[in-house]
């Protein structure tokens, strides 16, 4: 089937009461236009309204991706950040929106990185400046932003990404941790909360899927369970003599 049609069934299906989660004229027109299939193998798949794993990173649903857009509102030349680069395809529709020159995305897995470069060039949107970062440093070269998007929770606004606003700039961003909620975040302060969402929570250097543990609650936890589950076991042990540990028991019973 024609992906344009597929696109237009997607963005249908999103803009119906049952979903409601495309509502402006800027957002369905964009998501209509950018080719998801470029970003998602699976061409039938890619419209179809389910989430992808790549690279150990979430490829957002499409009524997920619609619902940050909306939140974001993001009006023509607006300079724009997307924090959480994953395919590229969130950044693809905003520059559908702003232009692809000023919209940057950054993430903090190489591989991630590499793989939305291309995806973007591909789809049509190569002038999208992707960069491997660390999220909670924002990308302070480019700013003031006047709109940024964060795909990842914290449990606060990252101090970094607030600071890189201009005046009336607006962060979205999924806040909190075991119970999140998408919160619109306004001069320093969550200026609206927009129902619950479920993401994974923002990486720090070492815990990228593409590179080596380092994380002490993962790793070096499990090393402490082996090492603990050696030291029970006394019969390992070489310094033990079990013949005259017994003959001494042995003794001490007569």
């Amino acid at each position: 089937m024609d992906p344009a049609v597929l696109r237009d069934d997607m963005v249908d299906s999103l803009e119906h009461e049952s979903k409601g989660c495309v509502h402006s004229d800027a957002v369905s027109v964009a998501m209509r236009e950018v080719p998801r299939h470029e970003f998602v193998a699976d061409e039938r798949g890619a419209y179809a309204d389910r989430p992808f794993e790549r690279f150990g990173t979430r490829v957002l649903a499409p009524s997920t991706a619609a619902r940050l857009l909306e939140a974001l509102a993001p009006d023509p030349d607006d300079s724009v950040l997307v924090v959480g680069a994953g395919v590229g395809y969130t950044a693809a529709v905003i520059a559908e929106i702003v232009g692809d020159r000023n919209v940057q995305a950054i993430d903090i897995t190489r591989r991630v990185v590499y793989d939305a470069r291309e995806n973007l060039a591909r789809a049509g949107y190569g002038g999208v400046l992707v960069d491997c970062r660390d999220g909670a440093d924002g990308l302070p070269e480019y700013a003031p932003y006047d709109r940024i998007l964060l795909e990842a929770a914290a449990v606060s606004p990252p101090r970094a990404l607030v600071d890189q606003l201009a005046d009336d700039g607006r962060l979205v961003m999924p806040l909190g941790a075991h119970e999140q909620s998408l919160a619109v975040v306004e001069d320093g302060e969550v200026a609206e909360r927009l129902g619950g969402v479920a993401f994974s929570p923002m990486l720090v250097e070492g815990e990228q899927a593409d590179t080596p543990e380092r994380n002490r609650t993962r790793r070096e936890d499990r090393e402490y369970e082996r090492r603990d589950a050696r030291r029970r076991r006394g019969w390992e042990q070489s310094w033990i003599d079990w013949d005259e540990t017994a003959d001494a028991g042995r003794s001490y019973e007569d």
